[in-house]
């Protein structure tokens, strides 16, 4: 059994300004470091061995604040916990997709769906699993994923049989989100905060 911790990046000045990021490769701005700083405090109260973290320059620099505070290395860049591609919709600012696409689950030329996401992400997330279980002594292992709004939405809502998080919720900036993995098993034990 392995515990995932999954953290969202701080803050970036797209996301300040309601902007879909996508894949673009933002970096955080200082309120984005704060989030990261206020979610390694809160990780730093439990025991955590090792970090990993999306290619993307936000969710890095986020992994690298956190591994600093804690004491640990990065264990790995992993591609597919990247943020979801938004194709067409990248770069907008969120009330406009809204009125051009209808919703979040609207297909989008050249986007991904939220189920593909999804797919991509828990696949990653058990081979970051294997590989900590390998390294494991008996005790569980307790890992720290830094990834995306979009990718922790898409497990979020795979593991909880699409219940949660609810309609209308954000996942905020540095918010924790706590999972146990097991072999073909991946279960939610505590999300915090969803404003």
């Amino acid at each position: 059994m392995t515990h995932l911790t999954l953290v969202r990046h701080g803050q970036t000045d797209w996301n300040l300004a309601k902007r879909i990021q996508g894949s673009t490769d933002i970096p955080l701005n200082e309120t984005g470091r704060e989030d990261a700083r206020w979610a390694a405090e809160k990780l730093a109260a439990t025991e955590h061995h090792a970090v990993y973290t999306s290619p993307l320059l936000r969710a890095k620099e986020t992994a690298e604040i956190i591994a600093d505070r804690l004491g640990l290395e990065i264990a790995g860049v992993v591609p597919d916990i990247r943020e979801r591609e938004f194709g067409d919709g990248e770069g907008m600012l969120v009330p406009d997709y809204i009125r051009t696409y209808g919703d979040w689950h609207a297909e989008v030329p050249g986007a991904e769906s939220l189920h593909e996401v999804g797919k991509r992400a828990i696949a990653a997330l058990h081979a970051i699993a294997r590989e900590a279980r390998r390294r494991s002594t008996p005790r569980a292992e307790s890992v720290i994923v830094v990834a995306h709004g979009g990718v922790i939405r898409a497990v979020i809502d795979h593991v909880s049989g699409g219940t949660l998080p609810r309609e209308g919720e954000v996942l905020q900036n540095g918010s924790v989100h706590r999972f146990v993995a097991a072999p073909g098993y991946l279960r939610l034990l505590e999300e915090s905060p969803v404003l």
